[in-house]
Order: C-alpha cells, then sequence, then structure tokens
C-alpha cells in the first residue's frame, strides 16, 4: 500500500499509524493497529532528486557509471537516471550589468554553440545554432543586459548583431585570434620581406599599453602600405588560364588589418579598460572539451545536455540548478481540422458505400 508523504493515518480504516520496525533496506515500516495493514512511506519526490543529483554529479565528474553505482557495470544507474536526459537546465534571467562581455563558438558535433562570458568570469548564456549567423547572435544577445564593451574573435554575423541589440556597446577584437589568422595566411616564417614585415606589426600587438604606442604602431602600418602596398594588387596568370593576385596570402592578411583598423577594434581597451583577447573564454571551452573526452561515446544530443549542465553548474550551486531544470518543450498537439465532409470510420451520417444512392456502370454483380 502507498502512502502519501505526510500521512500518518492508515488510507483503510483512518486509524494512526505505530511504527512496525524497518524494512531490510533500513526505511520506516507503518502499521495499523486496528485492520493491521502494513506499509512504509514512499516519497517518489525526493527519490527522483536524488536521482538528479547522482546523474549531474557523474556527468560533469570524472567517475564512470559504475563507480558512481557501486556496480560492476553501471546498468542499474543508467535505468535509473534515463529520465534524467530529458530535463534542460537554465541559468534564469540575466540582471547584472557587466563592463565587458566576451563571446566565442565553439563546436559540438554538428552544432555550434555561442557562450557568453563575462569579464569577472561568470557564464551570461548560450545558445545552440548550426552555424554563426546574425539571428544566432542576436538570440544570444537578447539574453544579456548590454555591456559597455564586447570583445570577440570576428565572428560572422556578430557585428550586425551588435548593431541591432547593443547599438551602445563598443567592440574589441581579439588581438590573439588576429595574430592567429595572421599566422595562418602568412605562416610562421614568410618568404617575403612584406610578409615579414606585416606579421611583426601584427604580433607587435600584444606590447601596446597606451595612447602613443598605438599611434606609432598605426604609423607603422601607414609606413608598411607606402612600402609593400602595391603587392597587394599584382596580378599574375595562374595555371588555369585566369588572372588572380600574385600575393594573395598577403592581400588577405592586408585586408584583415585594414578592416580592423578602419572599424577601431584594435585598441578599445586602452580606453575603456577591456580585456583585448578572450582567452578566459578559450579556457572554458577547454574545460568542455575535456568533459566530452572523458565521455567520449555519447550521442549529439547528450553531448548537448552534459555541454549545458557543466555551463549551468559553472554559475550556480547544484541544488539551484536542480530547482531549475525543466523538462524538454514537447510539440504542442495539434488538433485535427473540422472538416464536416469527410469521411468518419463509425457514424450515424449516411455514405455512399452503404448503397443508398442509384449507381452507374458494373457495381460487381454477376
Amino acid at each position: 500500500m502507498g502512502l502519501p508523504s505526510n500521512s500518518t493515518t492508515c488510507l483503510v480504516c483512518g486509524v494512526k499509524l505505530v511504527k512496525n520496525g524497518r524494512h531490510r533496506s533500513g526505511t520506516q515500516r507503518w502499521r495499523c493497529p486496528s485492520c493491521g495493514a502494513s506499509s512504509v512511506r514512499r516519497r517518489p519526490d525526493v527519490t527522483a532528486r536524488e536521482q538528479l543529483r547522482r546523474f549531474v554529479s557523474w556527468l560533469v565528474g570524472k567517475n564512470t557509471q559504475a563507480e558512481t553505482d557501486g556496480t560492476a557495470s553501471g546498468r542499474s544507474f543508467r535505468r535509473h537516471t534515463a529520465w534524467c536526459w530529458d530535463l534542460v537546465p537554465r541559468l534564469g534571467p540575466a540582471g547584472t550589468i557587466y563592463h565587458a562581455v566576451l563571446v566565442d563558438g565553439i563546436w559540438i558535433g554538428t552544432w555550434c554553440l555561442l557562450i557568453a562570458l563575462s569579464d569577472t568570469g561568470h557564464v551570461l548564456g548560450w545558445q545552440w545554432c548550426a552555424r554563426e549567423t546574425t539571428a544566432a547572435w542576436r538570440a544570444l544577445l537578447e539574453q544579456i543586459p548590454a555591456p559597455a564593451v564586447l570583445v570577440s574573435d570576428g565572428g560572422s554575423g556578430l557585428s550586425s548583431a551588435l548593431h541591432q541589440c547593443w547599438p551602445e556597446t563598443k567592440h574589441q577584437r581579439c588581438l590573439f585570434h588576429l595574430q592567429l589568422n595572421t599566422t595562418r595566411h602568412l605562416t610562421r616564417n614568410p618568404r617575403t620581406n612584406a610578409g615579414r614585415a606585416l606579421r611583426h606589426l601584427v604580433m607587435d600587438l600584444s606590447g601596446i599599453r597606451d595612447e602613443e604606442a598605438a599611434i606609432s604602431w598605426q604609423l607603422r602600418l601607414e609606413q608598411w602600405w607606402q612600402a609593400f602596398g602595391h603587392l597587394t594588387n599584382e596580378r599574375t596568370l595562374l595555371r588555369n588560364g585566369r588572372f588572380g593576385f600574385t600575393h594573395d596570402r598577403l592581400r588577405k592578411t592586408w585586408l584583415l588589418v585594414r578592416l580592423v583598423v578602419r572599424k577601431d577594434l584594435l585598441f578599445t581597451h586602452i580606453t575603456y579598460a577591456n580585456p583585448r583577447t578572450t582567452s578566459a573564454l578559450e579556457g572554458l571551452n577547454a574545460q568542455i572539451r575535456d568533459l566530452l573526452r572523458r565521455h567520449r561515446g555519447m550521442t549529439e544530443e547528450h553531448r548537448r545536455r552534459a555541454v549545458e549542465w557543466f555551463l549551468t553548474l559553472h554559475e550556480l550551486p547544484l541544488e539551484q540548478a536542480l530547482d531549475l531544470a525543466q523538462p524538454i518543450d514537447q510539440p504542442p498537439d495539434i488538433p485535427e481540422p473540422d472538416d464536416q465532409t469527410s469521411r468518419t470510420l463509425y457514424d450515424t451520417g449516411l455514405d455512399a458505400t452503404e448503397g443508398l444512392w442509384l449507381r452507374s456502370g458494373w457495381a460487381g454483380r454477376r
């Protein structure tokens, strides 16, 4: 017989229950002195919460399922916590306004996860998307109050979303990613003098701390253009019979540097004292990759859920995170159209198949 969580009387005769020893698992047993009905109190809510706590602790921890369950295979753990995959953790509304916000994307399988991190190390929100687009970035920025500065690696669609959602927020381009892109185009040892000089200029951005150094750097960049700018427009006949840029990699690097300089995205940190790179967010991404490496073999949907729990517990304590978790949104039931002319399988209406009207042609008789 199952009893409600706070029942102290017999559900058969209404007499107050008395203690009657303990179950072999240690649970208190209760007995009715009148009718003799014996039972234990069951708390499905407490059981479910404990299962969810063990599930989340395993998901973000380093123990295996067998070690968490105390068995040889962990089969009981998987059976008891299978329903936990259907819960989605949530951070709740973000109400604090921060001086700077760092944003970046990381690929989880075929999904791209956009993450927003404050300059103080707090996870502010995330957004799943198929790729980095303006709509995806806008969905992320709309979750967070507008800061003074946004630091990013220059992902596609971000500039447009920033102008739409946070028009007053300044933008800082991550210097590390700019240097990384430069090295990808020019390599670590460029063959030409122009490539070596341009890469050296980009690498010197790490040492600029004040306005005088920033002005001096821009003058050096102008001198580079006066000396080597003509190389970016030179064309030559390619193997396919078409003309192309002779120094294509050098041109790509120059256009990238010129773009961030014209948009004033390099030296925002000098005026507003914001972070110059997204290194803090890169460290968080490294922890996410380590988490997925420990749980390799999970389906893509389970990997997404693991990352969501990791980000939630990075910001909230475990008990509060369990309270905010909600089931996955189910698609609403679409009612069938009320079509009076549609055929019913069983009804009181008349139908031509019942032979109530005249037929024309052969009706199957012999």
